[in-house]
């Protein structure tokens, strides 16, 4: 008969707990969020023996504290839903640091399985590790693993299988913190007794740990629970935190933490780690970092590292979007070619399909930008990047962290800002974290690209390379001086230090690679392509009805008859004229559409920024999806003998249009750069800020921004064009 047992994978940051999971799980993985917040929540199963295993992903934490949303998910679902196993993650390299998490654990009496992971960098670094020694210490089964290679997987699962059918509770591991806090303990344990409705999820000693370190969780349950008793033990903590203040200068939780880390190191001295001899004790990461990261190398070589990036996705991914193109566009000449004329086929052309295509053109760019990027991240080199960046954006009041959301978001072109905006979640500080998901959306990313393409190519060819450039440089500027304003104005307060490890450098797995990209673009795909898919139809119906008053259809069906009467015996002069009456038939429709009065309503103050009203529409469609901004433009243009599919055709009228100059398209292309983040975007932002008021100040800002950019550019454009 088969069980199924239930394991939480716990650990710290770059200790390659990420790794274990991808190994253990494969593609039997389920993304999601915790209920209510913002966390990512990955889970996966595997099967071992007769034995059914699910994995849950913990985020990466340092310590069970109350400090950030991490160590707070990460705590209370091991204390709510209870797993049957919790399996440890330690990077055998950093011993020490990673057993301060391991402590905690113990402390709070949870099944535990250590596995003792990087054992090939440990013996690297000359370092001969005693497992068996820490396992009789510690008192919890711990296995050697590499995690990369896959080496102590099937002991690993052993360990968690015999762990979880002993049913065990164990008991909570008591360390001694020096008189001043364990008289406080004392005092608080009868206090304490009051709290009995806790005590089936806390041990007695750790609430009063806590209550001295001074988590407002825990503070907020006891309230709860013990509201006559609560104040009374405020009091005796605020106490001792005083006495602790006046004798020592320090509080009570830097004892505590002292005192943990003092019960680490009497671990380790019993000859739990040993030495080896090495030829050199320079790691290769630190050889390495002495030129990745230096002041004057670092930024060239991260230049070249993004240029790269840049040039591998789309090098790679050209011939399949191409393909992809060609792909939708033999679908709509098939529709073409066995549906009559009529709205069905015309939705199912310009709705659906352009639609749709629209979306999955971008595909490849998007899975070949995030394998590139997994490459990096995997192999310790993003960590760098933000390392020399934080000194840049410290200044603007943003955090070196904030680098990878713009990276991923189009810092350096093809992006998306959707996953950029989750990307945020790994900064802690409130503040500095809105900032940098507000900016994000200023990024170009792969939505963008055509846009500034077409514009580029049509107005500056001559230097076009020099002006997407200058687009990308123009991005990263505008986006850090916006989240300079946010935090001089709404966004107030100092910036936080920037402290991270640099993890060492490693060889990314094929099959961690593989599911980090696969995992973004499915995620791309599903939140982008539905909501695209809708906006494109709604977009259709915009731009189709209400239909020409039939007075003005007779008018343009008189013209008709007109010319085939003038013209009966010259076919060209008639298909010609004919082509004619229908692009004035179909401009009038457009202009007398709902989008049509939407964009002529808009002109007059569009046309301070030198855009007209059938630019107007494309605007206004990318409020929904900026991919619909070629096609819709294409649509608005057209009058009838061009397809508005081609971007040629697309571009050699805009050229000829009498309302566009290379000024014009400048201020429009600003716009277009800066301008309302796409709806699945919003929607994000929305979701990540907890608040739909932050997702309408994004539209507005970014809105009323751009446009004061735009009318900036044209402006003075206008005015040194004509002088």
């Amino acid at each position: 008969m088969q069980t199924t047992i239930n394991a939480a994978l716990a650990g710290n940051p770059n200790s390659g707990k990420t790794t274990l999971f991808n190994s253990l799980t494969g593609s039997r993985q389920h993304v999601g969020n915790y209920p209510g917040i913002t966390v990512e929540q990955k889970e996966g199963c595997r099967l071992h023996g007769s034995h059914g295993i699910r994995f849950v992903d913990l985020p990466g934490t340092y310590s069970l504290s109350a400090y950030s949303v991490e160590e707070l998910v990460a705590r209370d679902f091991l204390i709510n839903e209870k797993p049957d196993v919790i399996v440890n993650v330690i990077d055998a390299s950093n011993l020490e640091r990673n057993l301060y998490l391991t402590i905690q654990f113990l402390e709070l009496g949870l099944p535990l399985v250590l596995a003792l992971n990087m054992m090939d960098v440990a013996e690297r670094r000359g370092m001969l590790l005693d497992s068996a020694k820490l396992e009789s210490l510690l008192g919890v089964p711990v296995v050697p693993i590499v995690a990369r290679s896959g080496k102590g997987m099937n002991t690993l699962l052993d360990a968690v299988v015999h762990v979880a059918s002993e049913h065990r509770k164990p008991s909570p591991l008591e360390i001694g913190y020096g008189a001043d806090i364990e008289e406080a303990l004392r005092d608080l344990k009868p206090l304490l007794a009051h709290c009995n409705s806790l005590y089936h999820l806390y041990p007695e000693r750790w609430l009063g740990v806590k209550l001295l370190e001074n988590d407002s969780q825990i503070i907020e349950k006891v309230r709860v629970c013990a509201p006559d008793k609560a104040e009374a033990m405020l009091v005796r903590c605020e106490e001792t935190a005083d006495h602790l203040q006046r004798t020592l200068g320090v509080y009570p939780e830097a004892i505590i933490a002292d005192h943990r880390y003092g019960y680490i190191k009497s671990i380790l001295r019993r000859d739990v780690v040993g030495s080896i001899q090495v030829a050199d004790r320079l790691y290769t990461s630190d050889r390495i970092d002495r030129v990745v990261t230096h002041r004057i190398l670092g930024p060239i070589i991260m230049a070249l590292v993004l240029f790269g990036l840049y040039t591998f996705t789309f090098s790679l991914s050209g011939n399949m979007v191409d393909w992809l193109e060609g792909f939708f566009a033999l679908v709509n000449r098939g529709i073409d070619s066995m549906m009559a004329d009529g709205p069905l086929k015309s939705m199912l052309m310009s709705g659906v399909v352009d639609g749709l295509g629209g979306v999955l053109g971008f595909v490849p760019i998007i899975m070949f930008m995030f394998f590139g990027i997994a490459v990096l991240e995997d192999s310790g080199y993003l960590a760098r990047v933000a390392f020399m960046m934080d000194r840049i954006f410290h200044f603007f009041g943003l955090h070196g962290s904030s680098v990878m959301p713009f990276i991923i978001s189009g810092g350096i072109a093809g992006g998306c800002a959707v996953p950029g905006v989750m990307a945020t979640r790994t900064l802690r500080s409130p503040k500095e974290r809105m900032a940098t998901l507000l900016t994000v959306p200023f990024m170009n990313c792969g939505a963008k690209l055509p846009v500034l393409t077409l514009l580029i190519g049509t107005f500056f060819s001559a230097h076009q390379a020099w002006y997407m450039f200058l687009a990308t440089m123009l991005a990263w500027a505008v986006a850090l001086c916006a989240a300079k304003l946010l935090r001089l104005t709404v966004l107030r307060g100092e910036p936080t230090p920037f402290v991270m490890e640099l993890p060492p450098y490693r060889f990314p797995t094929a099959r961690g690679l593989l599911i980090h990209t696969w995992e973004r673009t499915w995620q791309y795909i599903k939140k982008a392509g539905t909501v695209i898919l809708g906006i494109s139809i709604l977009l259709w119906a915009l731009m189709t009805y209400p239909g020409l008053p039939e007075e003005r259809t007779n008018i343009f069906e008189s013209q008709r008859q007109e010319f085939r009467t003038v013209h009966v015996d010259d076919k060209g002069a008639l298909e010609k004229a004919l082509l004619e009456v229908d692009g004035a038939e179909a401009a009038e429709q457009l202009r007398y559409s709902y989008a049509g009065r939407i964009g002529t309503a808009l002109e007059g103050i569009s046309s301070l920024a030198g855009v007209d009203w059938r630019t107007n529409i494309a605007l206004v469609g990318g409020f929904a999806a900026k991919e619909v901004i070629i096609s819709t433009l294409g649509t608005a243009y057209s009058l009838g003998e061009v397809n508005p599919e081609e971007s040629g055709s697309l571009s050699g009228r805009l050229a000829k249009d009498p309302n566009w100059n290379s000024v014009s398209a400048l201020a429009v292309l600003v716009f277009i750069m800066f301008y309302a983040p796409c709806f699945v975007t919003v929607i994000c932002i929305a979701k990540e800020a907890g608040s739909w008021k932050w997702a309408f100040f994004s539209v507005a800002f970014n809105t009323i921004f751009a446009f004061i950019l735009a009318v900036l550019v044209y402006q003075v454009g206008s005015f040194l064009y004509l002088h």
